[in-house]
């Protein structure tokens, strides 16, 4: 035992202040790290967790305890062994086999179904079938007179479904698109657009008393009257007494095509036109336009055979003249008619009350005006467009030697 006091053997003592910092700072520490009881709501979402992963381990469990019983229920390699890769490798160059061919041959037989005529050859005798049913191309537009009446067309009975079968105007153009305005020039002491706007009002009003609708119907020619010059003396009167109390002299159907629709319907909504249109200088500087076209009427009659169809062709001359607005008084953008004429095929003989009567093999006739009288004329062609109208005229109503 040392008789020694503290601090008498030299080493280095610890002041109490010190010593007393160290102790609380160690206390802290331990304090802050010692574990700390959770709280009641962090013991609730850690057991949630708990029980989610214990069960989403069970299912992965279960589900692959079931692909081990399928595989072990299934032949040992029957996805990949060789013959397996073998089936599916042919599979695969089907399906790309068909790619290649099969589509482009299934849209192949699609339209030879619907339309057989582009086979070669005569499979099925369907390619004759629909080459003798099938019409020629249409025409060029005429532009000079021809020299000869049409070839003869193969005998055809005309239908519904084809109204100008076996007749010539199946190849001719239809509607007002038929009716070519030429490309105007300057005349006289006319312009150029005075000239195109003669020759508009020239169609417009062929249009209008042959194509219109209502005109075709027996209603009154709105749309041709609409383009004659109002200041023209007479002629809008004399129009006028033609259409209300209807005769010989005073015909409508020299000027309109018209039927009576208690007695005759159109078929379809096409009429066949052919013609041409042609201009020059005329007296006072004037432009003289001439007009020469053939209209071509599908018809069945209403209260005979529904299936019967026949045409009634009419050829129709007018001469339209347009003087200078500068130096006559008239109406600008009217035009005037100076000469018309006009010949029908298929029509009653000697029926002037304004319309057209077609003859029908199915209604017989009945002894009224409409029947007219029997034809003692000569036998023409209504599609012969090689004559001269005015100067081929017979004083006698004639029969037509085809329609």
């Amino acid at each position: 035992m040392s008789d020694q006091q503290p601090g008498e053997s030299g080493e280095p003592t610890v002041p109490d202040d010190v010593w007393e910092r160290f102790a609380r700072d160690t206390e802290r520490d331990i304090r802050a790290s010692a574990p700390k009881e959770p709280s009641a709501r962090a013991r609730m979402v850690t057991e949630r967790l708990r029980l989610q992963d214990e069960r989403e381990a069970e299912r992965a469990s279960r589900r692959s305890a079931r692909k081990q019983s399928r595989a072990e229920a299934q032949p040992e390699g029957w996805r990949t062994s060789s013959a397996w890769r073998e089936a599916d490798a042919r599979a695969a160059r089907r399906r790309r086999l068909w790619a290649i061919f099969g589509i482009p041959l299934a849209v192949a037989v699609a339209v030879v179904a619907m339309k057989p005529s582009l086979l070669p050859g005569d499979l099925f005798g369907a390619s004759s079938a629909s080459a003798s049913a099938s019409p020629a191309p249409e025409l060029p537009a005429e532009t000079v007179a021809p020299t000869a009446p049409p070839s003869a067309q193969a005998s055809r009975t005309p239908t519904r479904q084809r109204p100008f079968a076996g007749s010539p105007a199946e190849r001719w153009a239809e509607g007002a698109d038929a009716v070519v305005v030429p490309k105007a020039t300057p005349v006289g002491s006319l312009t150029k657009e005075q000239v195109a706007t003669a020759l508009r009002g020239t169609k417009k009003l062929l249009v209008g008393a042959n194509l219109d609708t209502a005109t075709l119907r027996g209603e009154r020619p709105e749309a041709a009257l609409a383009v004659l010059d109002p200041k023209q003396p007479r002629m809008l009167d004399d129009i006028e007494r033609m259409l209300r109390a209807p005769e010989k002299k005073h015909d409508p159907l020299t000027l309109f095509s018209r039927f009576d629709p208690h007695e005759v319907s159109l078929v379809g909504q096409v009429v066949k036109v052919r013609g041409r249109m042609t201009f020059k200088e005329g007296e006072k500087g004037a432009v003289a336009i001439h007009a020469d076209y053939t209209f071509v009427y599908p018809v069945s009659p209403v209260g005979g055979s529904e299936d019967e169809v026949t045409r009634t062709i009419v050829r129709r001359v007018l001469d339209v003249t347009f003087l200078d607005p500068r130096k006559y008084r008239l109406t600008p953008g009217k035009v005037m008619i100076s000469h018309y004429d006009e010949r029908a095929g298929n029509s009653a003989c000697d029926v002037y009350d304004g319309f057209l009567h077609p003859r029908f093999d199915s209604v017989a006739p009945t002894g009224t005006a409409s029947t007219g009288t029997a034809p003692t004329g000569p036998t023409t062609d209504p599609y012969d467009r090689s004559r001269d109208l005015e100067a081929s005229r017979s004083a006698e109503c004639g029969t037509v030697s085809r329609t």
